[in-house]
């Protein structure tokens, strides 16, 4: 992803409950960089935020059927675009 400087770079952290976004980069380092890898938070990747615990920490995601909670420290080391908003499953 190239930076724009038109818009700013979002993170994870930055949206609220039911937006989609696609992951662009993971700006961590080390083991947790690679653990959210291993729970499929990689480059590419759609995630829906699904929600926020009460006190707002910390925030579920939604990767295909898989739901992950991340703390907000976590969710603020991705980089992502907007998707826009997410819609409701057919049957």
């Amino acid at each position: 992803m190239t930076p724009n400087p038109d818009r700013p770079v979002r993170t994870l952290n930055d949206f609220p409950p039911g937006r989609r976004v696609r992951i662009h980069r993971l700006l961590g380092h080390g083991a947790v960089r690679q653990r959210l890898m291993d729970l499929g938070l990689m480059p590419g990747i759609v995630v829906t935020v699904v929600r926020s615990a009460p006190l707002d920490d910390p925030i579920q995601v939604m990767l295909d059927t898989n739901h992950v909670t991340l703390r907000r420290h976590e969710a603020a080391a991705i980089e992502v675009s907007d998707e826009g908003p997410a819609g409701r499953p057919t049957n």
